[in-house]
């Protein structure tokens, strides 16, 4: 593979591509960011109710808005990225506010005054919350965290396939490559933090266990910025949101016109010859955008044929381009309710471990608790190159289709997977509750309860399980809106899957509150108390495994009715009585 690709020259400027000679700085900087983000993300709902004396639930509600967030803040970050500043400036400063975030969390742990004193560690113990201070203190470092999640998590992948020209054939090969790269650094990063620094902040100490991944971030930050002179960098060149935008308001404001009889031929065509666009055919769905498209009197076109003002007439390629979007809604909802599962695993599973027996054999070593998302995340890892390699090769020889599967039957697949993870889980928690209350148990976990003889590896069939519904339905998801959506929408694309995410946190965080709230006066006590063993996490299990059920039958109707983009034949302007054949469909 070449080292460095060869310039390319546009109309307006030369454009040197470096290729690999760029990438030991983006690596870099995007390792040392996952090993920073993921050391100290991953331990935060411990951190909280250890050190910051929270109760579990009250963590659980914060660490879910933060992630929420998080999620959320990404949309605005493609935006800005997109419409402002580009690519390259946005990383710039969100790198920087992500290490200014934990070093901030840093020092809640380093100095004395910035948390809570200790707590006992006695069941009954009184615990003195944080001050007003403290968690004024915390809560800038989160925000500092959502600013440099919103800046990096949607224009990571997208700046490193910069470095390499799309027009050859080394380039195209670099890009693969580099996402390869991409996703086996964020393995690392997740194994690393996942062992041992995880285990240097449970056993050693909380203030050089967060001292470790804001250095590691102080690191990519210097990495990044070492390597600005070789980097291409692209200009922002506005929103795809503002098309989008202006479909809406032109349909609206039309409403009160009549549909042609024949929009595919009527509706305005035109397609600037800078889109980066591939041309899409007229669809039979969401007909009320199609007014957008309708050239009235009072409408004016320019010599080369653009609609003078945008904002009073749109191309049928826009109004397309929207049907796209919404077309991937319903499927979006579906994404939202399945990921559920996935946030208790990384929540109350991390509950569930801290009361169950997490010594490793006969030694006297003791798996942290929230290490034993690694399971989670080895699942993902070993299970996505045995689908490729073996089993899409496999499918494929039966059905003829390049994947194998479609990709929403993959996504369906996941779905599936996750209602048996729930009830997994479910069982799982039963064994452990009845243990910790019928046999002699292996002491006290601190402000919680009698820690469970049974042992902690029996979660790992239901983190095993989580990581298949990743790795089937979040990995559909990634191909699903890359796919579906026009090319200038990708980002959005990309944010549009951790808007998922953000939606499923503050969801989960919304049945907690519901459910705790509701249980606590019932007669069948509290599902989820501060000790697992006097509550029923099982019934919460169980509840969200009824919500996955209803769920996976909404997808299929959702499955079947879905149209994949650029389905309705490019003859259709050609060939009128082909669209009676969409409707039949339908």
């Amino acid at each position: 593979m070449e080292n460095n690709e060869k310039a390319v020259t546009t109309d307006e400027t030369k454009i040197n591509y470096r290729g690999w000679k760029s990438m030991p700085f983006i690596i870099g900087n995007e390792t040392f960011e996952k090993l920073g983000a993921i050391g100290t993300l991953s331990n935060l709902l411990i951190y909280l109710t250890s050190v910051f004396n929270m109760k579990s639930i009250t963590a659980a509600l914060i660490i879910n808005i933060f992630n929420g967030t998080t999620n959320f803040a990404t949309l605005l970050g493609a935006f800005i990225a997109d419409t402002y500043f580009g690519r390259y400036k946005t990383l710039g400063l969100a790198t920087i506010a992500s290490f200014m975030g934990l070093l901030a969390i840093q020092l809640t742990a380093a100095i004395k005054k910035l948390h809570p004193p200790h707590c006992g560690s006695g069941q009954n113990d009184t615990c003195i919350g944080p001050t007003t201070g403290q968690m004024v203190f915390l809560l800038t470092g989160f925000g500092m965290l959502i600013v440099g999640a919103a800046g990096i998590r949607p224009c990571n992948l997208a700046f490193g396939a910069d470095q390499f020209n799309p027009e050859t054939e080394s380039g195209k090969k670099g890009i693969n490559s580099f996402f390869n790269w991409y996703f086996f650094t964020f393995t690392f990063a997740q194994l690393v933090s996942l062992t041992l620094i995880v285990y240097v902040q449970s056993n050693v100490s909380w203030a050089i266990g967060l001292g470790i991944p804001a250095i590691l971030m102080l690191i990519s930050c210097a990495l990044f910025f070492m390597g600005s002179k070789m980097y291409v960098k692209v200009k922002a060149t506005g929103s795809p949101v503002t098309s989008v935008a202006q479909v809406i308001v032109v349909a609206t404001k039309k409403r009160q016109l009549k549909l042609p009889e024949q929009p595919w031929l009527s509706l305005f065509k035109y397609m600037p010859p800078s889109s980066i666009n591939s041309k899409l055919p007229y669809s039979d769905q969401f007909r009320f955008l199609d007014k957008a498209a309708i050239v009235t009197p009072q409408d004016q076109i320019n010599p080369d044929g653009s609609a003078t003002n945008p904002w009073k007439l749109c191309t049928m390629q826009q109004v397309e381009e929207v049907k796209c979007l919404l077309r991937v809604i319903p499927i979006w909802v579906a994404a939202i309710l399945y990921y559920l599962v996935v946030v208790q695993q990384n929540t109350y599973a991390v509950f569930q471990a801290v009361q169950s027996n997490r010594q490793l054999g006969n030694t006297n070593f003791k798996i942290p608790p929230a290490s034993y998302i690694v399971f989670l995340m080895l699942s993902l890892t070993i299970w996505i190159p045995i689908y490729d390699r073996i089993l899409v090769p496999f499918l494929r020889r039966i059905t003829g289709k390049e994947g194998g599967i479609t990709v929403l039957q993959r996504m369906g697949i996941g779905i599936f997977i996750s209602i048996l993870t729930m009830l997994v889980s479910a069982l799982v928690e039963e064994r452990r509750r009845t243990i910790a209350l019928t046999r002699p148990n292996m002491g006290i976990a601190p402000r919680r309860g009698a820690i469970s003889s049974m042992s902690g590896l029996w979660l790992i069939p239901q983190l095993t399980l989580a990581g298949l519904v990743e790795a089937f339905a979040n990995v559909a998801q990634v191909e699903f809106y890359y796919k579906q959506f026009p090319e200038n929408m990708r980002s959005i694309g990309g944010s549009l899957l951790y808007c998922g995410m953000g939606f499923s946190s503050y969801l989960s965080s919304f049945m907690i509150s519901i459910i705790h709230r509701t249980t606590e006066r019932a007669a069948s006590g509290n599902w989820l108390p501060e000790d697992l063993n006097k509550g029923r996490l099982d019934y919460f299990y169980y509840t969200i495994a009824a919500i996955e059920v209803l769920n996976f039958c909404y997808f299929l109707v959702c499955a079947k009715w879905y149209k994949y983009k650029g389905t309705c034949k490019d003859t259709l302007e050609d060939n009128p009585g082909s669209i009676q054949l969409e409707k039949t469909a339908v």
